[in-house]
């Protein structure tokens, strides 16, 4: 080998070390930038006019594509679920458990119990006024389960708007670096900064929808929805998604009062395979109105037992019974929202210019009768702990008492709630071994400082040999 030679060998060894320090620098530096990838120098020989040495191939950033693909997927199953889990357990504790007095549950154990001691008391206003109350808080508790789900669906529905501009954003951030992508890579500049912002969000947009993404010229991606609609190609596609500002119980996107997803104007479903505009679309749409429907059920129960003709021969065609729906008689062919209208009859509420005596002497009584008469008090009593069937609603065709069915809609509300949260246990385990795996590929700085130190010892030895090639020069020109 020629002096020329070993020079050249050398030179290009300290080039190739201070290419790799550069690298190994950075990646410490950026051991905790979101989205950063750890990057490595790419090096091989180097043979040209018979010199060798090394040259530098590029930097070459450290992902696996499956990996990543897997991880964004259980990113957007998990955040579909939450959203669900969410709800559910909002639901189970605005319904309360049977050892809560303000519970669903509570509220009505506390009526009967006071129709059993107005019973065994009639003439005592004050136990009747228990009565009339107790009746009070018990449609107030439907009312506000009522409330609270219709809300629920209106959060969702800022929810979603909110989350399709954010993924709009997204979309049009990473069409942006595409563009730069493509422009560094077709000028022979480095991409990988660009390719980490990137990175960031298409992670952001996987929580939002999930997606496959297909390779492009010069770095580019494209994305599709895992239905194979198209989001990103050569532009990015705009979701649609018009909010209304207010939601009750009727409202529903196939009577045409609520609004679905759209994609460049088209009426798409919300992707298949979670993704938060997934979960809070079937939260409004499917969840919230279920649990609306089971509510609605268990009113009209609770009304139908209580305006029995035979409970009450005051009680003309067209009147309503200790139970109203919004001060009337109710229609069964009106069932939807029931729970947010039920109120206590006029006719027995002070309040409203009712009398509690009515309690003991029938609702539509002109006139106080005889004090001791308790046989519509045993009578309400005998109702509510009489067993039939619900007329609508999925919580079966048992035969129960009133408390068997709102036993039965708690207890299937707690159950829901504990299947999603061991969905969500497992759906997050998954995501978080992906995360782990994902992060063992990324930076690590111990090893990172050893490869330095590697570094270090081989630009000291190609330091050496141009040391000592200077010498020999030094010699052979003092000769």
């Amino acid at each position: 080998m020629s002096i020329s030679s070993a020079l050249t060998n050398a030179l290009s060894g300290l080039t190739a070390n201070s290419g790799q320090a550069q690298v190994v620098s950075a990646n410490i530096a950026n051991a905790l930038t979101p989205g950063y990838a750890a990057r490595s120098m790419e090096l091989s020989a180097r043979a040209v006019g018979g010199s060798g040495g090394v040259a530098m191939q590029g930097v070459v950033r450290r992902v696996d594509p499956g990996l990543l693909s897997a991880r964004r997927g259980a990113d957007a199953e998990l955040a579909d679920i939450a959203v669900r889990a969410g709800f559910q357990a909002d639901l189970e504790q605005l319904a309360g458990g049977p050892d809560q007095p303000d519970s669903l549950t509570g509220r009505l154990a506390a009526l009967q119990a006071d129709l059993v001691t107005a019973a065994a008391a009639p003439e005592d206003e004050t136990r009747l006024q228990a009565v009339v109350q107790q009746a009070g808080t018990l449609a107030d508790k439907l009312n506000d389960m009522s409330q609270s789900i219709q809300q629920w669906r209106s959060d969702a529905e800022a929810g979603i708007e909110q989350a399709v501009s954010s993924a709009n954003v997204h979309l049009h951030e990473v069409h942006a670096l595409n563009l730069r992508i493509s422009e560094a890579a077709s000028t022979g500049r480095p991409t990988a900064g660009f390719e980490d912002q990137r990175r960031v969000a298409l992670d952001q947009l996987a929580e939002l929808v999930p997606f496959r993404l297909a390779t492009r010229d010069h770095g580019a991606v494209a994305i599709y929805t895992t239905d194979g609609a198209v989001l990103l190609d050569s532009r990015p596609a705009e979701l649609g998604f018009q909010a209304v500002n207010a939601i009750v119980p009727h409202m529903t996107v196939e009577n045409g009062l609520l609004n679905g997803l759209t994609l460049n104007g088209r009426a798409i479903a919300p992707p298949s395979g979670g993704g938060r505009i997934a979960g809070l679309f079937e939260l409004r749409d499917e969840m919230a109105t279920d649990a609306q429907a089971q509510l609605d059920a268990l009113a009209r129960d609770l009304v139908e037992r209580m305006q029995d003709p035979a409970l009450d021969p005051t009680r003309a065609p067209g009147d309503a019974g200790l139970f109203t729906d919004a001060g009337a008689t109710f229609d069964p062919a009106d069932e939807t929202g029931l729970a947010q209208r039920i109120s206590l009859n006029a006719q027995v509420d002070p309040d409203a210019g009712g009398a509690v005596w009515r309690l003991r002497d029938r609702l539509y009584a002109s006139a106080p009768g005889d004090s001791g008469q308790a046989s519509l008090l045993h009578d309400l009593s005998a109702a509510l702990d009489g067993r039939g069937a619900l007329a609508s609603g999925e919580l079966g065709a048992t035969e129960r008492s009133f408390s068997g069915h709102a036993a039965t809609l708690v207890s299937r509300i707690g159950q829901d709630r504990l299947s999603l949260d061991q969905n969500m246990a497992s759906t997050a385990a998954q995501q978080a071994g992906l995360l782990e795996a994902e992060q063992a590929m990324g930076v690590d700085t111990d090893a990172e400082m050893q490869h330095l130190l590697l570094i270090e010892q081989a630009y000291t030895a190609n330091a050496r040999v141009i040391e000592v090639i200077g010498g020999l020069i030094d010699e052979l020109l003092g000769i």
